[in-house]
């Protein structure tokens, strides 16, 4: 079984490179265009020359506005208009509080004057 592992580590390796290049927008795509890469990712698959071609002269970079690389997380300094987490995302919280106040308007009219709760 384990001398199957490279091969099962290549294979992993290309079509991860394969599906990558797939879900990548064209613009975004460096240096050729995006079927030029899919092409040199099947072609060369096998010896990983493809794969690792992609990698490294094909892929996007990943920068703070894209989601990736580091420094501190900061959802009111995002120019990309990624992904916010919803606790972070005051959109989402504003239809909460909205949901509270159509939900508390609503009890308040279903109780009577004189009982003791709602019906």
């Amino acid at each position: 079984m384990l001398r199957y592992l490279p091969f099962l580590l290549v294979l992993a390796l290309w079509i991860y490179a394969f599906i990558d290049v797939l879900n990548t927008p064209e613009k975004e795509v460096r240096n050729l265009p995006k079927v030029a890469w899919v092409i040199i990712v099947l072609l060369f698959g096998e010896v990983l020359l493809g794969p690792i071609a992609w990698f490294v002269a094909g892929r996007p970079r990943r920068t703070p506005a894209h989601g990736g690389g580091g420094g501190s997380f900061s959802p009111g300094g995002r120019r990309g208009g990624g992904w916010v987490a919803p606790d972070d995302n005051p959109d989402f919280l504003k239809s909460l509080d909205d949901e509270g106040r159509k939900k508390d308007q609503t009890d308040q009219k279903d109780e009577e004057p004189g009982s003791d709760g709602p019906k």
